[in-house]
């Protein structure tokens, strides 16, 4: 009996545990039911998406940058396909061994190495960074055969941005560069953010920066089927990038290059404009720099030379160099004298040579007298006390009120950034300017040489030259302008870009033209007019001698005496034909001295250029180089048999 017990006990254990079995069974093929259902059903389309992404993979297609073009059509700015070697620092082992062992294989400089650094500092851990660029087929050959060897490290192929002629144009064309942090986060918080995806560079200064909406063009994109280790097996769609559009500079670059040439090795700023329109014809600023130093990433001794050179190559002297006007200023202020009533073209001024005001005496050049002096004559001679009086007659807050609507101490309006106002000084400038009380004072000697364009007055070249124009143009003031037209990337279509309507500053035509015909006489028997003996046109000009330094009122000015950056800035400003203005120009030549001397010969070839399409003799060239030439040397040539090439350090400049 207790053996019988013990078996129906065992089969009662036994069903109990097959029921508690079946059981979890049924509930584990419940969890397993529920499970599908969850992802067949309720998940389905999500995970179906995540599927097709792990199966293919969306590509940006970076777009062709526009070109840049000047007036007739040549190529400032343009493209072109290179290979280059990069290394994803996140993925090396020893990432100073990995570009030891590459540069066995592939030839790397020390440059390369110092870009390098330069970029991994600006940029993260896991982005591809160019260790070298523009490498040879040979090259590329060479390193697939030892691929394997480094990972982390691959060869891509690149658009790159090149510019033909170098450091011509090179302050207004400006360049472009890797995005560095700032500018992405401010990408990525922009509406523009999806087309600048796949997209490393950048406009960074100049056309390049401020047009970079139209050149950069609409990033496409492409989808690649891909395998489980993440190589493109086929493409499965795409849409195309479209290009960036070209815009079309109102420069000339062959005048541009013309006048770069003339300048040589001295530092200035030359500003040309149709006076009709705007349009800037040319716009110089020396020394330059090369921007395709900036494409790759300037390396640390290339930027260090830029940066310390006490030449200041990176600075556009154009639209940020400010100078005293010297006696170009001269013109504006006789008009200021007609317009106000307060001196006639017939009022006679007794130049003595100096002028006595509060104690200090105010000196003309040499201190010779001029004698009677009428208003034709004051601006022929260039006499500085007729200057000095009318200052005091017009004192410094009427001088400020006229001056300002010609655009002096005003922002132009120019499509390029980083215009700077100067000064054009008033009492109201001085109480903000500084902190003191005395020194907010505005006193009466301080306006005296305001009149001869010095003290507190300092304009851009864009400045004075957009004066100029507007006197030109009889009282007519437009605004500055760079790019007249864009080019579509497709059809190829230019669409001309309108100007701002221009500003009538209401002058008196007979005003006009009394400070036109003693312009014309500054040519003709006055200061610049040995300069421009025997020209196949009439044109109207003033000298101006700015200082750059102040000197006693007991001391005279030795130039031998003073250090080459001390020395005197030689400025003129013209414009030409006289009857009916095609161009106005604005020109400096630091510390060369008088007007007539340096910065006048320039201008009188930049006419012969734009009015008679003559180009200057070689001798010609190295003779305004020097200082040594007032009319031209040597037969001058045809503009038009001049070939526009690029310089050739430009062109070795974008190759190894």
């Amino acid at each position: 009996m207790t053996e019988l017990r013990n078996v129906e006990a065992e089969i009662s254990r036994f069903r109990l545990r097959v029921l508690v079995f079946t059981a979890m069974v049924l509930v584990a093929f419940s969890l397993v039911a529920a499970r599908l259902v969850y992802l067949q059903i309720v998940r389905h389309d999500d995970l179906d998406e995540q599927a097709e992404s792990n199966r293919t993979a969306v590509v940006p297609i970076v777009p062709n940058r526009g070109l840049i073009l000047d007036r007739n059509g040549v190529v400032l700015a343009t493209n072109y396909s290179a290979y280059t070697l990069e290394i994803t620092p996140s993925r090396t082992m020893n990432l100073e061994q990995t570009i030891d062992e590459l540069a066995k294989v592939i030839d790397i400089q020390a440059r390369d190495r110092r870009r390098f650094r330069k970029l991994q500092s600006e940029s993260k851990s896991f982005e591809s960074l160019p260790i070298r660029t523009r490498l040879t087929d040979t090259e590329v050959a060479r390193f697939a055969a030892q691929r394997y060897r480094f990972p982390g490290v691959d060869i891509k192929a690149r658009l790159f941005r090149n510019y033909p002629f170098g450091p011509v144009a090179s302050h207004a064309i400006g360049y472009i560069g890797r995005i560095n942090p700032a500018e992405k986060e401010r990408i990525e918080e922009s509406d523009d953010a999806a087309n600048y995806r796949g997209t490393e560079y950048i406009g960074k200064l100049g056309i390049e920066q401020n047009y970079e909406a139209q050149l950069h063009g609409q990033t496409g994109v492409e989808q690649i089927e891909t395998s489980a280790g993440g190589r493109a097996v086929r493409r499965l769609a795409s849409a195309p990038a479209t290009p960036g559009n070209a815009v079309v500079l109102s420069l000339d670059i062959k005048l541009q290059q013309m006048v770069e040439e003339l300048f040589g090795e001295r530092r200035g700023a030359l500003v040309a404009l149709d006076p009709e329109s705007g349009e800037v014809l040319a716009l110089v600023s020396k020394p330059t720099f090369d921007p395709n130093l900036f494409v790759d990433g300037i390396d640390s001794e290339n930027w260090q030379a830029l940066n310390e050179s006490i030449d200041k190559p990176l600075l556009n002297r154009a639209l940020r160099g400010t100078y005293p006007p010297g006696s170009t200023y001269k013109p504006f202020m006789a008009m200021a004298a007609l317009q106000s009533g307060k001196r006639t073209p017939g009022t006679i001024i007794n130049d003595s040579g100096s002028w006595a005001f509060g104690g200090h005496v105010f000196r003309s050049h040499g201190d010779h007298g001029l004698g009677a002096v009428d208003l034709h004559r004051s601006i022929v001679l260039s006499s500085n006390v007729y200057y000095y009086t009318l200052a005091n007659e017009l004192g410094v807050d009427a001088m400020h009120d006229f001056m300002k609507p010609l655009g002096f101490g005003q922002l132009t309006g120019i499509d390029l950034q980083g215009e700077v106002r100067g000064v054009l000084p008033s009492t109201e400038w001085k109480r903000k300017t500084y902190r003191r009380p005395e020194q907010k004072k505005w006193y009466g000697g301080e306006t005296i040489s305001l009149g001869i364009g010095q003290g507190y007055n300092t304009f851009t070249m864009l400045q004075l030259a957009q004066a100029t124009a507007t006197l030109a143009n009889g009282g007519r003031r437009y605004q500055p302008r760079l790019v007249i037209a864009t080019q579509d990337a497709v059809s190829r279509q230019q669409q001309s870009l309108p100007g701002v309507e221009p500003v009538d500053l209401g002058y008196r035509p007979e005003h006009v033209e009394v400070i036109r015909k003693a312009l014309v006489g500054v040519t003709q028997e006055g200061t610049a007019a040995r300069v421009f003996a025997g020209a196949g046109y009439l044109s109207g000009g003033k000298t101006g001698t700015a200082q750059a330094v102040t000197i006693g009122q007991k001391e005279k000015y030795n130039a031998a005496k003073l250090e080459e950056h001390q020395r005197d800035h030689s400025l003129y400003m013209a414009f030409a034909p006289a009857d009916k203005p095609r161009i106005a120009v604005a020109a400096v030549v630091e510390n060369a001295g008088f007007g007539a001397a340096h910065a006048a010969p320039i201008v009188r070839r930049v006419f012969d250029y734009w009015l008679l399409r003559q180009y200057p003799s070689v001798e010609d060239v190295a003779a305004v180089q020097k200082g040594q030439a007032a009319a031209p040397l040597g037969k001058p040539r045809m503009a038009d048999e001049i070939t526009v090439a690029p310089p050739e350090s430009a062109s070795l400049s974008v190759r190894r």
